[in-house]
């Protein structure tokens, strides 16, 4: 049966972590295209497990807890809830909605979280995380190993007390490329969905010459103007800025000019 609608025919890299790649797999199979999920991104448990494990211990001394991802979510919530039922004096925050979501499943709400644009520079923004709000306070940032230091270096500048808690590490895809070239050879790669500036770098280091070729003639869909940026200072300009997370990828895919 030939697929029908906006992206029928076009076969869509989808470059989420495996346990975040479903929805918008399935938004691109609904609309008649074809998913290639290829995580640039593995997610495993951090290395060291102590600053978790002291983090949950104190728990109730803070009073914001700052979830960067669902995967942050996935690697804390568990620890935390073990030990007990989430403090109701603890203020849950969230960089995306999709983070917020992951919460709610487990029974946390009231999420403190930026709804139009998903960054640390959005939820810095909020009424929450201001400083006659925040200082004096003691806050947990849940997050991977590396990243950005922005949010945690202007909290302490608003005078909160920030404990960065690394529970997740990223690393760049152990199976290497093939699916991906195996498809740009056979003329049956449409463009790259990529929501990870870390993640695209890895990609970039993985490919050879020719992968480097079939890449920068590819239209790469980003949900960030500063992946868009780091996309640039990795010498790709086949970029389309979409609006944020699955909704805005999906809805840029939609509208773009295919080739016939």
């Amino acid at each position: 049966m030939t697929a029908t609608g906006p992206l029928a025919g076009r076969t869509i890299v989808v470059t989420r972590p495996q346990a975040q790649a479903a929805p918008l797999a399935e938004a691109i199979a609904a609309a008649g295209g074809k998913p290639l999920i290829f995580p640039l991104l593995e997610i495993s448990p951090a290395t060291d497990p102590q600053p978790l494990i002291e983090a949950v211990a104190r728990l109730a001394d803070y009073a914001l807890a700052i979830f960067i991802s669902p995967n942050a979510v996935d690697y804390a919530l568990p620890a935390i809830l073990a030990r007990g039922p989430w403090p109701e004096t603890l203020i849950p925050a969230a960089v995306g909605q999709g983070t917020v979501k992951v919460l709610a499943t487990h029974g946390i709400n009231g999420c403190v979280a930026p709804t139009e644009r998903f960054d640390s520079e959005a939820l810095l923004e909020l009424p929450a995380l201001a400083a006659e709000r925040v200082k004096g306070q003691r806050i947990a940032i849940f997050r991977g190993d590396g990243g950005r230091e922005l949010l945690a270096d202007t909290l302490r500048e608003r005078g909160a007390t920030v404990d960065c808690v690394t529970c997740y590490r990223r690393s760049g895809p152990s199976d290497g490329v093939a699916p991906l070239m195996s498809a740009w050879r056979a003329g049956q790669l449409d463009a790259l969905s990529v929501s990870s500036s870390e993640g695209l770098r890895y990609l970039v280091d993985l490919l050879d010459a020719d992968g480097l070729a079939f890449l920068k003639q590819t239209p790469l869909f980003v949900p960030h103007a500063r992946i868009a940026e780091n996309a640039r200072a990795l010498g790709l300009s086949n970029i389309l800025l979409t609006e944020a997370a699955d909704a805005g990828i999906l809805a840029g895919l939609v509208a773009y000019n295919w080739p016939a």
